[in-house]
């Protein structure tokens, strides 16, 4: 099974969690610049949130995407939002590429808010969250 791991990250804690996801998953994880293989079967795609919506950046690179992937696994952090699922689920479909109905999300430090955040339990749970995808989508 290919996977590919992506994420934008302006402040570092959309990486964290990628770091996170790519130990659990024995994968490199790699910023927006790096083109996903056309051979992928499951992405997960970090996609951090700036002035209540997904960067642009993230919608950028969704336009990119090949629809030769199996599936891509939305991750996210953000200070306020409680997820960016359906913002990247509407530009996915748009573009016929399937995205996981399970998504894992955390809270991010902006400023002086949510200061230790992603903690090490948020990347636990993140680790948790890929080996339980992984094994979804091998079956």
């Amino acid at each position: 099974m290919n996977i590919a791991i992506r994420y934008y990250s302006k402040t570092g804690n959309t990486k964290k969690i990628a770091d996170a996801i790519a130990e659990q998953l024995n994968v490199e994880a790699f910023d927006l610049t790096k083109p996903v293989p056309s051979d992928t079967d499951i992405l997960f795609l970090g996609s951090s949130v700036y002035a209540a919506g997904v960067a642009d950046e993230v919608k950028d690179f969704i336009s990119t995407l090949n629809k030769d992937i199996n599936v891509v696994v939305n991750f996210s952090t953000a200070a306020f939002l409680e997820s960016t699922y359906k913002q990247v689920k509407k530009l996915l479909e748009e573009r016929n590429i399937r995205i996981s109905d399970e998504e894992f999300h955390c809270r991010g430090k902006f400023t002086m808010i949510h200061r230790d955040h992603p903690n090490q339990e948020d990347l636990k749970d993140a680790k948790l969250f890929a080996k339980k995808l992984l094994e979804k989508y091998k079956k």
